[in-house]
């Protein structure tokens, strides 16, 4: 007979409990997603600046490297002599 009495409080706290602290949880992963997507975002953002960095470099070089009318002809003559 007394562990009914106890046993009985015991489960409500219990239960009361777990609903006290569900909303703590679902806000604590709200949070941490938020965190996640901002970081993902900054992610994003320095491979888009390093991408874009890389072909800017890309570009210049091939604009310093753009062969003169002779040296394209050198070029044309080589290839073609592959062949």
């Amino acid at each position: 007979m007394k562990l009914k009495k106890w046993l009985y409080p015991v489960i409500m706290g219990a239960l009361s409990a777990t609903a006290l602290l569900s909303p703590s949880l679902t806000q604590a992963v709200e949070e941490t997603g938020t965190i996640a997507a901002s970081k993902a975002a900054d992610q994003r953002a320095a491979l888009a600046r390093k991408a874009k960095a890389l072909a800017e470099k890309k570009a210049a070089e091939a604009a310093a490297e753009k062969p003169t009318g002779e040296a394209k002809e050198q070029e044309v003559e080589k290839e073609v002599e592959k062949k």
